[in-house]
């Protein structure tokens, strides 16, 4: 019996390529590629330096354009959009988490969560806040700015500051570069927890085997295109896969 179930889809690529630069100098940094993150699913990016990871998270996420092809959030086609929509399709449906944590110093860890939905005149879901504050561990440090936090702390202030105003989606580039090993796996744990149980769709790039195995899916990159996948993922199957493919 076939299973007609499929997922809606939070974030999709038709034929997204992007080129820097022109003639002897032109860098095709995405080749015509075709992919979709379906919603609830966690999925990670590999593939060696170079090979695209970031610039496709930045063209999925609307924070670089394509040269050519489209990228859609849900059903939005992000090249339709003004400056202004793209903004706020951004602010509205997107989160990010940035290896580099990207907090304001002079807020408390309450306030940098809160940050986007403060700045979008929103007042969010109290409750929902809450429930990723106490899943993230951070309920007796929320009065705390970021100098007064170690690094798995600050990170987990930036994973929940993404997932606080509910996005469609969230896009984490190397979330767990700037952390030790056991912060690492908290961040991991938590981030999957996100998609389990609180139905979170995320996209995240990582250069990590033991990292991309906790995702649902990896799919690989090399000079811009795609050139395979892996679902149900273990570190020694994406190893296997990435010495196949020779990156």
């Amino acid at each position: 019996m076939t299973d007609t179930t499929t997922l809606a889809v939070a974030a999709r690529a038709v034929g997204a390529t992007k080129i820097y630069g022109a003639g002897d100098t032109e860098v095709r940094a995405l080749d015509a590629i075709d992919v979709s993150f379906e919603q609830g699913r966690f999925t990670a990016i590999m593939g060696p330096s170079g090979s695209g990871k970031s610039t496709l998270m930045h063209c999925m996420a609307g924070l670089d354009t394509v040269t050519g092809g489209q990228v859609f959030i849900g059903d939005t086609d992000l090249s339709t959009l003004s400056e202004r929509d793209l903004t706020l399709l951004r602010r509205d449906h997107v989160g990010f988490v940035f290896q580099a944590f990207n907090l304001v110093p002079t807020l408390n860890a309450i306030e940098n969560i809160t940050l986007p939905m403060d700045l979008a005149g929103a007042d969010g879901d109290p409750a929902w806040i809450d429930e990723v504050v106490d899943t993230t561990g951070l309920g007796d440090r929320v009065k705390h700015r970021p100098n007064e936090l170690s690094g798995g702390q600050q990170q987990r202030v930036a994973v929940a500051r993404a997932l606080a105003g509910k996005p469609q989606i969230i896009f984490a580039d190397e979330p767990t570069g700037n952390v030790d090993s056991n912060t690492g796996a908290e961040i991991l744990d938590f981030m999957g927890r996100a998609v389990t149980e609180m139905g979170q769709t995320i996209v995240m790039v990582t250069h990590d085997a033991a990292v991309a195995a906790r995702a649902d899916r990896v799919v690989f990159l090399v000079d811009g295109k795609i050139v395979d996948e892996l679902a149900d993922p273990t570190p020694e199957g994406i190893r296997d896969r990435m010495n196949r493919l020779g990156t």
